[in-house]
């Protein structure tokens, strides 16, 4: 058997940031974590701050779960955390989004 070593995608082929388009694409795969990250957006364009005990109330689903899904979304470089004492803290990180869709259009785009 042989072994192939994986080539490193950086990013730009033809200008498209294939590794961003795969880990964002990958963080919102999933429809919780796209209402989980939809309402940290909301909530931070009101300067409102999110914890999972507030995902928790929000969603009906357990800590657990959430805090399961949010390290998916923090992973990817959508939600960035701050702790304070005993509670974390996520805000949207709307410049990766921004990036994302634009690596989506390049993407779309067929020459």
């Amino acid at each position: 058997m042989r072994i192939r070593k994986e080539k490193e995608i950086t990013s730009d082929i033809e200008g498209v940031d294939y590794e961003l388009i795969a880990r964002v694409s990958d963080a919102l795969a999933h429809p919780v974590r796209l209402m989980l990250f939809r309402y940290i957006m909301q909530k931070n364009r009101k300067m409102q701050n999110v914890c999972t005990k507030d995902l928790s109330e929000q969603f009906d689903y357990a800590q657990a779960t959430i805090s399961q899904h949010m390290k998916r979304l923090v992973k990817s470089g959508l939600v960035e955390t701050k702790k304070v004492d005993k509670f974390t803290y996520f805000f949207a990180n709307l410049g990766v989004l921004t990036r994302y869709l634009n690596a989506a259009k390049k993407f779309a785009v067929v020459k």
